[in-house]
């Protein structure tokens, strides 16, 4: 996709890299108020500006990393089946064990636990936000830079939208379906063993893909939280 300001394609793949980025960021921004809460008022502004900042450095780097090597083959198949499962995963309730991250007295301390912490939470993120890039590097890192600094400023509104408007990680969901499906039909392995398509056949591979999500993880929250009830009972 070329980086043209004017291309309606251009913005909705935008669009996708902000929504999947507040979708699958609300976690970090729990993560963030957990390592920083032993801190002094002071050192906590510090901890969150240079924890964030190691984050997003470390984040580009993955993600730009991702997009560049999306284009062998089988690996687009690969990611989009672990889009797949992450969507379907993100529409299940969240157990009741909560984060297990360990606070921090000093700065650095801190600072580290963000960073190591994203790193570890943010492959969804990364194969997501490389998928909806659609291999322009112009496109993710316009995207990136859009949506960054709304998840780090505006981490606690978005979590209690989501919390509020629980229909936001349904829309996310069904989205990550779509990319994870124009993902699998555009991988050049599958493309090999395929006749020639036609260009709408991609937008119906997304749209298997969003319904395959939402009504997989319909199907598996309405039996974990019968079997949450019959437990209760």
């Amino acid at each position: 996709m070329e980086f043209d300001l004017t291309s309606s394609l251009f913005w909705i793949a935008v669009g996708q890299i902000i929504l999947i980025d507040i979708v699958l960021s609300g976690d970090n921004a729990v993560v963030i108020a957990l390592a920083c809460r032993n801190l002094t008022p002071e050192q906590r502004k510090s901890g969150i500006f240079w924890g964030v900042a190691g984050a997003i450095i470390l984040r580009v780097v993955l993600t730009v990393f991702a997009a560049m090597v999306m284009g062998l083959p089988w690996l687009k198949l690969v990611g989009g089946l672990l889009l797949i499962w992450i969507a379907v995963k993100l529409m299940l309730p969240e157990d009741d064990e909560g984060h297990d991250i360990q606070a921090s007295a000093h700065l650095w301390g801190a600072v580290k636990t963000i960073i190591v912490a994203d790193f570890v939470m943010s492959l969804d993120n990364v194969i997501a936000v490389a998928g909806a890039a659609h291999g322009s590097l112009a496109l993710l890192l316009f995207g990136l830079a859009v949506s960054i600094p709304l998840i780090v400023w505006s981490s606690q509104l978005i979590l209690h939208w989501m919390e509020r408007w629980p229909v936001i990680i349904l829309l996310g969901a069904g989205l990550l379906g779509y990319v994870a499906g124009q993902m699998i039909f555009s991988d050049p392995g599958v493309l090999g063993w395929l006749p020639d398509m036609p260009a709408w056949t991609s937008r119906a591979a997304g749209a298997v893909g969003a319904i395959l999500v939402v009504g997989v993880g319909r199907w598996l929250e309405q039996r974990m939280l019968a079997r949450q009830d019959v437990i209760i009972v």
